[in-house]
């Protein structure tokens, strides 16, 4: 069974950095796509950032293009979310998700199946 759990949330001011991490375990093979989303305020949920193992293939939100860095570190099975530049509007709780690929439909969470907690990132001065 797939299981991933996110840290590293928190408050930090405009323009400051945070890095997001997400432990996984239970993956069979390396052909997995692990997804980040985040829901801000009164919004729906969607797709900042996804990852496909195997191959490190990534895709990105328009508007954090050149913040954010997905990536992964095969031995600690942990994927990272390096948040650079962050703006108010990057507010919000941010899940860590994984799927196989056939079923992954970038940027949405449908079809989704193993996510984490959620962890809180709040951009303010």
């Amino acid at each position: 069974q797939l299981q991933v759990a996110e840290s590293g949330g928190g408050l930090v001011q405009p323009g400051g950095s945070l890095r997001l991490s997400c432990t996984t375990s239970g993956f069979k093979g390396d052909y997995y796509v692990i997804g980040w989303f985040y829901q801000p305020p009164g919004k729906d949920r969607e797709g900042v950032a996804c990852i496909k193992t195997g191959d490190g293939t990534t895709m990105y939100k328009e508007s954090v293009k050149g913040r954010f860095t997905v990536s992964t570190d095969d031995a600690k099975k942990t994927v990272y979310l390096q948040m650079n530049s962050l703006r108010p509007e990057d507010t919000g709780r941010y899940w860590c998700a994984a799927e196989r690929p056939e079923t992954f439909y970038w940027p949405s969470p449908f079809g989704v199946r193993s996510w984490g907690q959620g962890t809180q990132v709040t951009v303010s001065s």
